[in-house]
């Protein structure tokens, strides 16, 4: 089996319990990994950090920890731990989600059998308290085609679910600072550099959120993070400017106009997956 990293940060916002739950689901796979990285972006309360050294006495020298003095975002913070990553696979997971018992597995497979691909991810499903109270899929397509064609309007891979080669993240600039968008950033700069991708059409992670989270999907900040992205995607010709002007009327509807109540409902319903029951 092909030797990968895991790359994980961790901020003053995390809880201890949903830490350590997210950091076993990468440990006890079917396909365990042989390093997993963990940037502490700034400061964090005492019961979290105990439990990072928790697990780091548990699991022993597969856990490495790089704390940094202040925080700096996830995207250098991603950056700054992609440095550490000593493997040319490496998998992104998120503090306080969860990662199904065979997902590596299955995208180890999928890399071996189209080696020129340069990320592959998966559905994903959402839930609330416990793991089995899923109230949303957001699904994504599968092949490559398809997905440099949703690019150009939607994130088209869930960056909790995605394994990555790290030099073609690196053929692409690495990870960098974009508000709320780092991901979505990166996706497009592997696209501009030729970079092919995929998605498994399983839910192999499940992600929690809570009853604030398509809240939070508001504002002129975050309207103005999506809208930038879609001037550097009209820049770099990924873009028409039809389709510019179209998707900055869509957020700037959804994002800076909409009340927080009619937000969520349009995410529930209109851009995310029933669960299957």
């Amino acid at each position: 089996m092909q030797k990968f990293s895991v790359l994980m940060s961790v901020y003053k916002n995390d809880i201890a319990e949903n830490v350590i739950t997210a950091v076993k689901s990468i440990i006890e796979q079917t396909a365990r990994p042989s390093q997993v990285v963990i940037v502490v972006d700034g400061p964090i309360p005492d019961e979290c950090m105990n439990a990072l050294n928790q697990l780091r006495e548990e699991y022993g020298d597969l856990i490495e920890i790089y704390p940094l003095e202040q925080n700096v975002g996830l995207g250098n913070a991603l950056k700054e731990g992609m440095q550490h990553c000593r493997y040319e696979l490496v998998a992104r997971m998120d503090s306080d989600d969860i990662s199904v018992e065979d997902r590596f597995e299955k995208q180890l497979a999928l890399f071996e059998k189209y080696p020129d691909l340069s990320a592959v991810g998966s559905d994903i499903a959402e839930f609330i308290g416990d793991k089995e109270n899923i109230v949303s899929i957001r699904d994504v397509p599968e092949k490559h085609e398809d997905i440099c064609k949703y690019l150009k309007k939607r994130c088209p891979l869930n960056h909790v679910s995605v394994m990555l080669k790290k030099s073609d993240v690196e053929k692409a600039g690495g990870y960098l600072h974009w508000f709320y968008n780092e991901d979505s950033y990166l996706w497009v700069r592997m696209y501009l550099v030729g970079c092919k991708f995929a998605n498994i059409k399983e839910n192999l992670c499940l992600v929690r959120i809570n009853e604030d989270t398509f809240y939070r999907r508001g504002g002129k900040k975050y309207y103005n993070s999506e809208r930038d992205l879609f001037k550097f995607m009209l820049n770099n010709k990924v873009i028409t400017k039809r389709e510019y002007r179209n998707s900055c009327f869509l957020r700037f509807i959804i994002q800076v106009m909409m009340p927080n109540w009619l937000r969520k409902f349009v995410f529930l319903k209109m851009m995310r997956q029933s669960p299957k029951k």
